[in-house]
């Protein structure tokens, strides 16, 4: 999956976003109003160690609407970026940061109520000249039923010297769930992963540690190749372990040998992203 490619873009901006923000401040386009929600593009007038910019795109929704993550659950539709006509652009990688489980009548959608900012790293094509993003977005709005919405953005990245991201973009990264491997100690911890074969569906199981389990600790699994897995529920919790599981079908199952899962642990206190591949 695509995030083990984000793990270096991650762990690079999370330690400027610590720093003292007070010198970087922030660009930004006018809201463009769509449906019931305003969109627009912001970034920070700095660029990180590694040449990077850093830019967001901001959803802010009318009370009781949502919007969806990258795997938008049961139902839903992912947001979408083309970003044909941008200048002097090498690269963009969209970060995304936790989401949260939200149920629907038909189902179970994945996303973030309210407000949104999902980080967008920015790679120049010439790190002395400015960078001019276009975006074409197209996303969804939901409150009983979901509403596709376009949007077209334009927004210059001025050249600039190394520092701290903006404020608002420092702190959407913090919420952007960090590599296993990283994690920090108030993170979940993943523990083991497992698929039994035994009776007529084949069933996957997810044990996680969450330090601040309180009953809100959720898992959020994505499989490659246009498959979809069953939102897993939660099964059990002992001593701050929970574990979850999810029943494939002989058909998926077999589909998804050999293949690589992204699991995404979510709680109160962090949000951990990990890897494991099916048997």
């Amino acid at each position: 999956m695509f995030q083990a490619a984000l793990s270096a873009v991650i762990l690079s901006f999370a330690v400027q976003a610590l720093a003292p923000p007070a010198r970087a401040n922030i660009a930004a386009t006018p809201w463009t109003e769509v449906h019931t929600a305003r969109v627009r593009l912001v970034a920070s007038r700095t660029r990180a160690a590694n040449g990077h910019y850093l830019a967001g795109l901001e959803i802010v929704m009318a009370d009781g609407w949502k919007t969806y993550w990258r795997m938008p659950g049961d139902a839903g539709v992912p947001p979408t970026f083309d970003w044909a006509g941008s200048a002097n652009m090498a690269a963009t990688t969209v970060l995304y940061p936790a989401p949260i489980r939200m149920p629907e009548a038909g189902g179970v959608a994945v996303g973030y109520k309210q407000s949104v900012l999902l980080p967008i790293a920015v790679t120049p094509q010439d790190p002395s000249k400015p960078v001019v993003l276009k975006l074409a977005l197209e996303f969804g709005v939901c409150r009983e039923i979901c509403i596709p919405a376009t949007a077209n953005l334009d927004l210059s990245i001025p050249v600039a010297t190394m520092g701290a991201p903006a404020p608002e973009i420092a702190a959407a990264i913090e919420r952007v769930p960090r590599p296993q491997q990283s994690r920090r100690k108030s993170d979940p911890d993943l523990r083991g992963v497992s698929v039994s074969r035994d009776g007529s569906s084949p069933k996957l199981t997810i044990e996680a540690a969450f330090s601040d389990d309180a009953g809100t600790a959720d898992v959020f699994i994505e499989a490659p190749e246009g498959l979809y897995v069953p939102m897993a529920k939660r099964v059990a919790a002992d001593a701050g372990v929970v574990r979850f599981e999810t029943d494939l079908g002989a058909d998926l199952a077999q589909d998804l040998k050999g293949k690589t899962l992204t699991l995404t642990l979510v709680s109160q206190a962090g949000a951990t992203e990990a890897q494991w591949t099916l048997p």
